[in-house]
Order: C-alpha cells, then sequence, then structure tokens
C-alpha cells in the first residue's frame, strides 16, 4: 500500500514539470519567433522577403540561382531568361531568349534554390560604415561601465559600511530619485550641456554616470550589507585603511554583484537610443543604434540588409548574457555569504 501511495504521489508531479515544460517551451517559441524571422529574413533574396498574395510565409531562406556568369536566372510570363541589372529607376533589363526586355521587379519572378543569400551581409556592411559605429559603441560602453562601476560601487561602499549621521536619509532621497521620470529633467539637462559645449560631444552621455546611478547603488549596497561586518573589523585590526578595506575585501567577495552591475549597464548603454539621438549631431559620432535608424530612413526597401544588420547588432548581446549568465544569476539572488 505504501508503494502505491508514492507511486501515484510521483505521477501527478511529474505531469505537472512536463506540463510546465511544455508552457514555458511554447512561450520560448512565441518569444523567439521575432528574432528567427529577422535571422530568416537577413538569409533570403529580395524576392523573398515579402511573399506573393496566396502564399505563405518563408521561414527557411532560398537565394537566387544563377547561371555560369553570375547571372540570376528569372522567370517572365512563364517564359525563362536572365537578369542583366537594374536602371537608376529601378527596372530591371531581362534577356529573354534573344530578346531583351525591360521589367519591375514585381512582373519576374527570381529563380531560387535553397541556400543562405550571405550577399544581404556584404550589402550591409558596405552601405552602413559598421566599424565606426562599433567603436563609438564601445567606447562609450566601456567609459559608462566603468564609471557607474567606480562610482556607484564606492557610494554604496559608504552607505553600508560605514556608520555616519544621516547616511540612511540620503540613501531614501537617493532611491526617492528613480522615480522622477526622466523625460522631467530632459530639457533642463539638455540646457545645462548645451552651456557648457558638451551637445555634439560623447561626454553627456559618459560624465554623469560618474557621479552614480541611484538603481546600482541600491543593488550593491544591499549586497554589502550581506556581508558579515567582522572581515571588515578584523582588516581595521590588522592596520588595514578603509580604501583597503573596500578594494581588498568587498571588492573580491562582491564580484556576482558587480558583473551584474556591469552587464545591465553595458546592455542598456549598447541598445540606448534616445540619448545619442538627442546629444550627438554628427554622423561620425554616431552608435550603432543611431547608425541602424539612418540605414532604415535612407533605404527603405533594403529590408535584407536592414535586417543583416540588425542580426549582427544583436547577437553580440545574446552571446554576452548567455556567457555571463550564472554570475548575472548569482549577483542577482546572492544576499550575502554562506557557512
Amino acid at each position: 500500500m505504501a508503494s502505491d501511495r508514492g507511486t501515484s504521489g510521483i505521477g501527478p508531479r511529474k505531469g505537472e514539470r512536463w506540463g510546465a515544460l511544455l508552457v514555458l517551451v511554447a512561450l520560448s517559441v512565441l518569444f523567439l519567433a521575432p528574432f528567427g524571422w529577422m535571422v530568416s529574413t537577413s538569409l533570403k533574396h529580395e524576392s523573398r522577403i515579402f511573399t506573393r498574395p496566396g502564399e505563405p510565409p518563408q521561414w527557411i531562406p532560398t537565394t537566387e540561382r544563377t547561371d555560369e556568369q553570375g547571372r540570376p536566372l528569372v522567370t517572365w510570363q512563364g517564359r525563362p531568361g536572365v537578369d542583366l541589372g537594374r536602371d537608376a529607376d529601378g527596372r530591371h533589363t531581362l534577356l529573354i531568349g534573344d530578346e531583351q526586355v525591360q521589367a519591375w521587379p514585381e512582373d519576374f519572378a527570381v529563380q531560387q534554390r535553397m541556400g543562405l543569400h550571405w550577399e544581404n551581409y556584404a550589402r550591409a556592411f558596405e552601405m552602413m560604415d559598421f566599424v565606426q559605429n562599433l567603436r563609438n559603441t564601445l567606447f562609450i560602453c566601456v567609459a559608462v561601465v566603468l564609471g557607474t562601476l567606480a562610482s556607484c560601487s564606492l557610494t554604496a561602499y559608504s552607505l553600508a559600511r560605514i556608520p555616519w549621521r544621516g547616511r540612511t536619509a540620503l540613501f531614501f532621497f537617493c532611491i526617492a530619485t528613480m522615480m522622477v521620470p526622466y523625460q522631467v529633467t530632459l530639457i533642463p539637462l539638455f540646457a545645462v550641456y548645451s552651456r557648457l559645449g558638451w551637445v555634439g560631444t560623447f561626454l553627456p552621455l559618459i560624465v554623469p554616470y560618474l557621479f552614480g546611478t541611484p538603481f546600482y547603488i541600491f543593488l550593491l549596497r544591499q549586497f554589502f550589507l550581506g556581508i558579515p561586518q567582522d572581515l571588515s573589523a578584523a582588516a581595521r585590526i590588522d592596520g588595514c585603511s578603509e580604501f583597503g578595506a573596500f578594494a581588498h575585501i568587498i571588492v573580491p567577495l562582491s564580484k556576482p554583484a558587480l558583473a551584474t552591475t556591469a552587464l545591465f549597464m553595458f546592455l542598456f548603454q549598447w541598445a540606448d537610443f534616445l540619448n545619442p539621438l538627442i546629444y550627438l549631431q554628427d554622423d561620425r559620432h554616431y552608435t550603432l543604434a543611431i547608425a541602424l535608424q539612418q540605414f532604415q530612413s535612407q533605404h527603405e526597401s533594403a529590408w535584407g540588409p536592414l535586417m543583416a544588420m540588425s542580426t549582427v547588432i544583436t547577437l553580440p548581446i545574446i552571446a554576452l548574457f548567455f556567457l555571463t549568465q550564472r554570475t548575472f544569476i548569482q549577483g542577482i539572488t546572492m544576499t550575502g555569504l554562506k557557512g
């Protein structure tokens, strides 16, 4: 009887786990579908990005068939031929048998074969100064991450580990600033930076983070509070200064929280669109987010290269998250030291 009860108890729990797993898989597929469509579109020939009326969406990428001379094979009014190129107006010159005809892209079909159309990536890099935009983005991201780690960790250490009058009130005031919408301070900040002559440079995107960010001050303070005070007291007894205790005791024990702060800030700066749009005026200073928007506005019909560049910009963030996932989870869940 005991064996039967144990078996019947395991069955429903196992069924519940499988049910939860299926729900999570379905939700994952749902959330991954837009990214999958973007990657698939970046590897399609432009004639297959938008299917003709009545045709289902095409998920599997295809590329054009070509002849011995590398010219695309086409079908015009049921007759096979080759595409000789297009003029400035967008019309294509087709060689159908021994006859040349002028046709718009919607008047003929490009013959397809299974394969990856890597030409979209080559065109995307030709149409966008990717290296310069990447250099600008990385410079801002690295500078902001280093500034945030330095300012927020020192401020959080003072609020969590050093007893001084008014620190709790100052901490609450710091947290209260998180409730002020960014749009409220946008115009005053722009006026200040304009008076300082910073508009058009990277300074408005970097300098504010050298003075701390309330959310990360809160995150690090809560982590520092979980570290036993005995460690700092032992360091002071051994003659270590306050900064020495911070650098040699607290920082090594706080690597998960510091890594989480760095990851959050890097992801935010990499995808930030509003601040660079407001303060950067020279296209030589544009970040990847701004450059991608400019790419879309200048090449509205180049959906293949646009999706290719969007994929290139998105993949590093996905790879970074998966590589740092364990540290990221530790930084969020750990609240102190165990045993």
